[in-house]
């Protein structure tokens, strides 16, 4: 368990602007920064980073946190993991008790997953580096390939031994689970070890920790596959992993492009010649969630493939879903008989880099380049080149695009504008069509759905009817201004001579009526903080979105963030307040304000109910009471609607 002071430490040194960065291509906007979702898919960034709170939030997907959550939710990792992850970026010194047994069974299924997986990867690295089979036959192989120690070593390259179970039985007498090495496919069923005489290749999440392998086998004419790879785990889905992207990730935003070739060694080759903003698909098919990955970083993909037709074909397969993402797509062939690999170490790192530049093409243009080659002068297969042309024109979101393509593929094929433009349309609008059907048919619900706990007819709710969204009535506007000011600066100093927090001069000022809130939820609030204050107890923006109650976690998220933001013109104007500080840092004022609203609304109401008794009233003399008590109330409503400048309506 961590001591509560590192981790206080960890969450007031980690930077959410750093934490995010490292996954997210961020962009200066105003006092915030913005990018596209990591949490879902969308073209315009609707996600948002506030330096100044150390907070995200995507006002698309409604994810929001601070550097802490963001791990946890982007990386699907604990708490506690994703401290050790921000301690280690920092370097900031962990100080943990140690673990009961019963508390290490606690322990989340995936961290053990990692730490063997860890494990396994120093294993293969040791064979590779400290055996004699390990150092003429896997090492020979990879020294075979130009690949120094320092790239060896930064991939977590290794060799897996001939041995039956030499693996596992090393394994388990350290202590590791045999069910762990199974579910990681470490060891097979019959425990005997899964990578056998295998160079290994170590893949890698985004944050740099070791979640699957790849094995080559060295031997010929072996009727074995050429690779084999861990299966799909809690921690590893193939779909949305990309090879040597936590390597790349800093070169991709750094260059605004992205290099994706084929295989493992051409991204290691690749690397040590100095070009680092490659990743691989793993012989595979790209997937959207390699898309969104890529994307994240750059809109721009340069694509290296094979010269040979298995290359060319290779090169049209799949690259629809690339368009339809919205990114620029070029492609660049390699000569016959070469692959990124061999063509840099032919060339030499700046003139490989001169000729991808140099051979990379639009993917629409090179596909209709090539098909008008394979067609020929047949008609028939020119009809067909038509459609698929169209078919990879009509993917792309952007109009402007389409129209470019449909313009230029227009001239290569010797065919009227309008016939493309007119057929283009006709796609696009099938597409949008069964997008439509696909969007709604989740909303397509049987009549009177039975009720599972009674087995009666239940409601049904028409979507074509959206439900009004309920305004706030009461004091709840106000009552939430003033949960804002104790969330957002609880802990900031208003007075330095009295030396107390804008949460203790708040709650102080509002004791008398914590039992008059309308809204329950900002109730419980006012009262848990008042009550930890009481008991000396931390209060910040931290505590409440780290909060075990998810409805107050919420709360805490939606009260920090804005989908608004100053216009980026302030700045290059440099226009700022002179006499006060920012509305966002002026919490003394803000607090001041709210309270005396607060407090003006509350008196508003009072004023109501004791008139209320009085026209219930018969006995002279308790009305008499009342009367002066409304005398008291209009007073000070008056004199507080004086402070604020308010007008008051009689």
């Amino acid at each position: 368990m961590i001591a509560q002071d590192t981790v206080q430490q960890i969450l007031e040194t980690a930077k959410i602007e750093d934490v995010v960065g490292d996954y997210v291509n961020l962009k200066r906007r105003g006092v915030n920064m913005i990018g596209l979702c990591p949490f879902h898919n969308e073209k315009t960034p609707s996600f948002t980073v506030s330096p100044t709170k150390n907070i995200f939030k995507c006002f698309g997907c409604g994810k929001g946190g601070n550097p802490v959550q963001f791990l946890m939710e982007h990386e699907n990792c604990s708490f506690p993991e994703a401290l050790r992850t921000l301690a280690a970026k920092y370097g900031i010194k962990i100080e943990e008790k140690e673990l009961t047994p019963e508390e290490r069974k606690k322990q989340q299924h995936k961290d053990s997953l990692y730490i063997v997986n860890e494990y396994a990867q120093k294993f293969y690295a040791n064979q590779l580096f400290n055996t004699p089979l390990g150092k003429s036959i896997g090492r020979g192989y990879f020294k075979e390939r130009g690949y120094n120690d320092a790239i060896i070593e930064k991939f977590g390259l290794g060799y897996a031994p001939e041995g039956k179970d030499a693996f596992t039985q090393t394994a388990v007498q350290k202590g590791y689970s045999i069910e762990l090495l199974r579910s990681l496919g470490l060891t097979t069923k019959y425990d005997s070890d899964f990578f056998r005489g295998r160079v290994m290749f170590t893949i890698h999440n985004l944050s740099g920790k070791p979640i699957a392998f790849a094995g080559r086998i060295l031997q010929k004419n072996v009727k074995a596959p050429k690779y084999i790879n861990s299966p799909e785990t809690e921690i590893y889905v193939k779909n949305k992993v990309l090879y040597g992207a936590y390597f790349a990730k800093q070169a991709i935003r750094k260059q605004d492009e992205c290099i994706l070739v084929e295989g493992y060694t051409d991204v290691i080759s690749l690397h040590q010649a100095g070009l680092e903003n490659v990743v691989a698909s793993s012989g595979t098919s790209l997937t959207v969630g390699q898309i969104q990955l890529i994307k994240r970083y750059t809109p721009n993909i340069k694509i290296l493939y094979d010269g040979d037709p298995a290359g060319i074909k290779a090169a049209l397969r799949g690259l629809d879903l690339v368009l339809e993402q919205d990114m620029n797509v070029r492609v660049v062939l390699l000569p016959e008989g070469e692959d990124p690999d061999s063509q840099v170490k032919k060339l030499g790192s700046t003139a490989f880099e001169e000729y991808i530049t140099e051979h990379a093409q639009d993917f629409i243009l090179f596909k209709t380049n090539l098909l008008i080659e394979e067609a020929a002068n047949d008609p028939i297969k020119k009809a067909g080149l038509v459609k698929d042309i169209v078919a990879s024109i009509a993917k792309v979101p952007d109009p402007i695009k389409r129209a470019f393509y449909v313009k230029e593929c227009a001239n290569l094929m010797d065919l009227e504008e309008s016939i493309l433009i007119s057929e283009a349309n006709r796609v696009v609008a099938g597409n949008v069509k069964r997008a439509n059907i696909k969007r709604n048919r989740p909303q397509e619900r049987p009549a009177s759905p039975l009720r599972p706990e009674t087995g009666e007819a239940a409601p049904t709710t028409s979507p074509s009817k959206p439900q009004k969204k309920q305004n706030s009535t009461g004091d709840e506007f106000q009552e939430k201004d003033i949960i804002r000011i104790i969330i957002t600066a609880g802990d900031v100093v208003f007075d330095e001579e009295e030396d107390i927090s804008v949460a203790e001069y708040v709650l102080s000022n509002i004791e008398d009526v914590l039992d008059n809130f309308d809204n329950a939820l900002y109730q419980e609030v006012a009262k848990e903080a008042f009550q930890r204050l009481v008991n000396k107890q931390r209060l910040d923006l931290n505590y409440f979105l780290m909060h075990d109650n998810p409805k107050i976690k919420q709360l805490a998220l939606n009260v920090t963030t804005s989908p608004y933001d100053y216009s980026p013109g302030w700045d290059k104007k440099e226009i700022y307040l002179r006499s006060q500080k920012m509305p966002e840092l002026n919490f003394t004022d803000d607090s001041v304000q709210s309270l005396m609203r607060f407090k003006y609304r509350k008196l508003i109401r009072m004023c109501e109910d004791n008139q209320k008794r009085l026209k219930e009233i018969k006995d002279p003399d308790e009305m008499m009471t009342l009367l002066q008590v409304q005398q008291q109330l209009i007073d000070m409503r008056n004199t507080l609607a004086a402070e604020f400048k308010t007008v008051v309506i009689k």
